[in-house]
């Protein structure tokens, strides 16, 4: 990707912008201003806030806030790798939205990046200072001069892959400004990213940023505060393996009759078969995991159709996939909340990547149904109850699933039942217990209120669990007496 970069920059850097300079003329004068001639690798430390895309408390809302203690970006371009390392806490409290919330004490969070990644992950390489030169000098880029306001640029342009344009707006001062690019993502179709660079330092002979601002869909990702940048340095970075082009898994599990479990990844769905139709309850992560799923759901009830496909919340790990249920035809089923907020995601342009329902002819309009506080789907033999949960943190647009019949209850990241590894040491009986998630206790509250009794409990993440885990989870035992 970037295997060669400027052996020797311009003497001179301009002080005007000047349309008929050419691209390399103008990447090559930024390179030399910048002190980025000759490099190989680049490593910059700060400590800031990071926000997690797609957890928004409510839809159409900021993502969820955490505090970077401290943050560590080192990119290896001759190896065309890069590693980020934060260190987080707990940004709001008491939590709201997700993204692994709530978080006791720090978190370490490691991400490597290298080749051959697909664009989702490859364009936070590009939205980098040096990343997008190197870039550009690597890519044909070509520029163009545009007035933003009062302020005059050098728009540097460049394509990846032969589709992912990527824009950089470089100053009078030969600084890059700002990159702008598009990136594909289930719910948000070309999903904008911007990544803004200010108040530029000279670190011992290297001019960067000291603030670093990304902001994807809208809204902010990362707001940086970077106190060090070190060029050729002894990178260390490891390329992770090439990506993995297996299809997803999805193991079947009979819970009651007609009533399925699907697992085999990060994310659940659970599927009951009615008397002329099957209702699928979460269609998570993308396209690719929702058409597994229905290909499956097809081969159990092959002669009826998927009528429902009922959406927990609207988090993106929990939406990702629900577009491809409209293309089957079914009617999407959600909280209130969300009806106008996939309405408006479902009409965003899908042009990077093409999806079943965007490429229908003719066009198919997906049908959404709200749910206030409570929907019953029954065909006199199966029911479903839908609730909407209240005071939840996670999301204040939650549904649950109960089927009263079998006693199950269906819900998603308020409760995950732990995977016990058998060869992990046992617990430290001595050990204090971990405080109780506010999520967690908001399920047995609202379980409460609603006077529901599960047997089994069908987490979207997990495994399956019983109503004694849920409630020692919390504190509370459930008397012998209550089991009987």
């Amino acid at each position: 990707m970037f295997k060669y970069f400027v052996a020797a920059a311009l003497g001179a850097t301009f002080a005007s912008i000047a349309p008929a300079q050419d691209a390399k003329a103008v990447l090559e004068s930024t390179v030399k201003a910048m002190g980025g001639d000759n490099l190989g690798s680049i490593r910059y430390t700060g400590s800031g806030l990071n926000y997690v895309l797609g957890q928004a408390f409510a839809p159409g809302t900021a993502w969820p806030k955490f505090n970077v203690k401290t943050y560590e970006r080192t990119m290896d371009f001759d190896a065309d790798a890069s590693s980020q390392k934060m260190v987080r806490t707990q940004g709001e409290n008491p939590p709201k939205g997700g993204g692994q919330q709530p978080m006791i004490g720090e978190q370490t969070q490691t991400t490597v990046l290298g080749p051959k990644l697909a664009w989702a992950d490859k364009f936070e390489i590009y939205t980098t200072p040096m990343g997008f030169l190197k870039g550009a000098l690597a890519n044909n880029a070509s520029v163009a001069a545009k007035t933003v306001g009062a302020k005059k640029y050098n728009v540097v342009s460049f394509t990846v892959d032969k589709k992912y344009k990527v824009d950089g707006y470089i100053n009078d001062q030969n600084q890059l400004d700002k990159v702008e690019t598009l990136v594909d993502n289930p719910v948000l179709g070309d999903m904008p990213v911007v990544a803004t660079f200010t108040d530029y330092k000279d670190f011992k002979g290297f001019r960067f940023p000291s603030k670093i601002v990304e902001t994807q869909g809208g809204f902010p990702i990362y707001d940086l505060t970077i106190t060090d940048a070190k060029k050729n340095v002894i990178a260390g970075v490891v390329p992770p393996p090439a990506p993995s082009d297996a299809k997803p898994v999805v193991d079947e599990q009979l819970i009651a009759p007609d009533v399925y479990y699907f697992t085999g990844g990060t994310h659940h769905s659970v599927v009951v078969g009615f008397n002329d139709y099957v209702v699928v309850i979460e269609g998570p992560l993308n396209d690719d995991r929702s058409e597994a799923v229905i290909s499956e759901v097809k081969k159990l009830f092959f002669n009826k159709p998927i009528r429902y496909l009922v959406n927990t919340h609207a988090h993106f790990d929990h939406a990702g996939g629900i577009r491809a249920y409209a293309a089957e035809g079914a009617t999407i089923i959600t909280y209130q909340s969300n009806k106008a907020y996939y309405e408006k995601t479902f009409a965003m342009p899908r042009t990077l990547s093409p999806d079943k329902l965007s490429q229908m002819k003719p066009a198919r309009k997906p049908v959404i149904e709200a749910v206030t506080e409570k929907r019953v789907l029954t065909d006199g033999t199966h029911e479903i109850d839908l609730y909407h949960i209240q005071n939840s943190g996670h999301t204040d647009s939650m549904l649950i699933a109960y089927l009263p019949k079998d006693k199950v209850l269906v819900e998603a990241d308020l409760y995950t039942a732990p995977v016990v590894n058998p060869a992990a040491p046992p617990p430290d009986p001595k050990a204090p217990a971990p405080p109780v998630s506010p999520y967690t206790q908001s399920l047995v509250d609202n379980l409460d209120r609603l006077k529901l009794d599960p047997e089994k409990i069908l987490g979207l993440h997990g495994r399956e669990a019983t109503k004694d885990e849920l409630m020692k989870a919390v504190g509370k035992a459930v008397p012998e007496s209550a089991k009987k």
